[in-house]
């Protein structure tokens, strides 16, 4: 048996709580959690903030069962630790059959060190700042389609297009016509809540970018990403990666590309239409506040809900044993919203001198993408409010809520 921390006793939520969790949600949250319950989709933050505050440890017993940590020091201290808890048994509670891994995010070294160490240099900042003017063109071109209606769907005709052109223009070179396909796979890859669909998604997104990769391996190369992952990788063995692991790798930075950032750019632009002053010191000052407000709204708004690791070993973790083969999701969400590391973490406040989140992950498998995710949102919030700089929201946004959390649809007008 292994401890992470020092020694502590488990402290279960009082039968109190217990009671007060079944009438609010319908369900006994911290022992019977559901990742897909609609409660969790409708009531969000209020779960998560009850999860934080009353329980260290939570249980599902959906399907062969998983736990939850959702304190910030629980959520580090298995996402530091993937010696004790693995990514390379996948992020998926319950996985469906047939659903490939993804590399190298459920990986662990070497492999995972193999892969990251080819791929970082892609997607860091002196790169991804090379998209700046691109990534404003496009955020201005798809402004200019809706802006004289003085109304828009801003996630069809916006927050779902800009973060795929974004990669499928500068990072991928994939046919920027084909993003609805890709975005389709993507969404019922993680959504669908029939899991047969999920698989049969999945599988099309691999197809796809496979087809794809096979495509780019036979041409010039072009330098890119793209080039490297079809090129492969030495792993420790003095093998290179086979093929499949290197389409696991497109398919990979794919989902990471196009599946998360449209949630904190909708969700702020939301917010921001019911504070005016906040839009107006953006407005004013941009280069003060700017980068706050992004990491608020990333802090806030974290589109990764939660991701699994497997314990390789029977260990401890807030003051609750778990054996080997256990599954447990780490809550990013509620890391994010721990007042052991936040102040006032129930309020958006983009003057916050230091915001300190994990809404990217913690440990070796922090996002790759960050650099160009934070483009995304700057580069639209700037942009958006030259051209929008007052709004409204005319419907109420509509949500989906698993392992990652996604706005549907979002009508505005001006």
């Amino acid at each position: 048996m292994e401890s992470t921390a020092d020694k502590a006793t488990y402290t279960a939520p009082t039968q109190a709580d217990v009671d007060e969790a079944i009438k609010k949600y319908g369900r006994d949250i911290y022992n019977d959690f559901d990742l897909d319950d609609p409660a969790f989709n409708e009531k969000h933050f209020e779960i998560i903030d009850d999860l934080v505050e009353k329980c260290p440890v939570a249980h599902s017993k959906v399907g062969a069962g998983y736990y939850i940590v959702a304190q910030n020091q629980l959520v580090k201290e298995v996402g530091q630790n993937w010696r004790t808890f693995s990514a390379a048994g996948g992020y998926m509670p319950n996985r469906p059959d047939g659903v490939p891994f993804l590399y190298p995010e459920e990986s662990d070294p070497p492999l995972h060190t193999a892969w990251r160490q080819s791929l970082n240099p892609f997607m860091g900042p002196g790169t991804v700042n090379d998209y700046e003017d691109a990534i404003r063109a496009d955020a201005n071109a798809l402004i200019d389609r809706f802006i004289d209606k003085r109304e828009c769907e801003f996630i069809s005709e916006f927050a779902a297009v800009l973060p795929g052109w974004a990669f499928f223009k500068n990072v991928l070179g994939v046919p920027v016509g084909d993003l609805d396909k890709l975005v389709d796979g993507v969404e019922q890859g993680t959504f669908s809540p029939d899991l047969a669909e999920r698989a049969a998604k999945f599988g099309f997104v691999f197809q796809y970018l496979g087809d794809y990769l096979k495509k780019r391996s036979e041409e010039p190369s072009r330098g890119d990403m793209v080039d490297m992952i079809a090129a492969g990788v030495e792993y420790e063995d003095g093998t290179m990666s086979p093929w499949e692991d290197r389409v696991s790798v497109l398919v990979d930075m794919t989902f990471g590309g196009i599946a998360t950032t449209t949630y904190v750019m909708a969700s702020a632009i939301n917010w921001l239409a019911e504070n005016p002053n906040a839009r107006q010191l953006l407005i004013d000052d941009p280069e003060t506040y700017m980068p706050r407000a992004i990491e608020e709204f990333a802090r806030v708004f974290a589109p990764v809900v939660a991701l699994g690791r497997t314990c390789t070993k029977d260990v401890e973790i807030g003051g609750r044993m778990l054996s080997e083969g256990d599954f447990i999701l780490m809550m990013y969400a509620g890391a994010s919203r721990d007042p052991a590391v936040v102040e006032d973490p129930k309020k958006i406040d983009i003057t916050r001198e230091t915001v300190l989140h994990s809404a990217f992950g913690v440990g070796i498998h922090r996002c790759i993408g960050s650099n160009l995710a934070r483009l995304e949102l700057r580069a639209t919030f700037e942009e958006w409010l030259k051209r929008v700089p007052e709004w409204r929201v005319v419907e109420e946004p509509v949500y989906m809520t698993g392992q990652l959390r996604s706005i549907r649809s979002l009508k505005l007008a001006w």
